[in-house]
């Protein structure tokens, strides 16, 4: 059974600092395909950053420069580094990943894509 569980999620004010993990169980986060997700009230998930397995990473545009996603594969699990956060980054914040193992660049970041999810962490950013 496959489990992903977010955390790190919290309150901070604009041009803080977060930093999300998502554990990973019965899945091998080594050479698939992985990514972050957000959503706001009232708007659609939208993908944030994403991962496969070869290392190619896709951004959102928003999210260019501010935000890291990374991996130990050691330890099974998949990071989302934020910084210079923004009151328009509060979402909750959910892990997910691929059954097939590749996503590729022009699907890596939509939701549909990704199989398996987590319940998500709050990320709460004041102006």
């Amino acid at each position: 059974q496959v489990q992903l569980v977010e955390s790190g999620g919290g309150s901070v004010q604009a041009g803080g600092s977060l930093r999300l993990s998502c554990a990973v169980s019965g899945y091998n986060i080594r050479s698939n395909c992985m990514g972050w997700f957000r959503q706001s009230e009232g708007k659609e998930r939208e993908g944030v950053a994403a991962m496969d397995g070869d290392g190619s990473i896709s951004y959102a545009d928003f999210v260019k420069g501010r935000f890291t996603i990374s991996k130990d594969n050691a330890k099974n699990t998949l990071y989302l580094q934020m910084d210079s956060l923004k009151s328009e980054d509060t979402a909750m914040y959910f892990c997910a990943a691929e059954r097939t193992g590749y996503c590729g660049a022009h699907l890596r970041l939509k939701s549909d894509v990704m199989d398996y999810w987590g319940k998500g962490t709050l990320v709460t950013i004041s102006a």
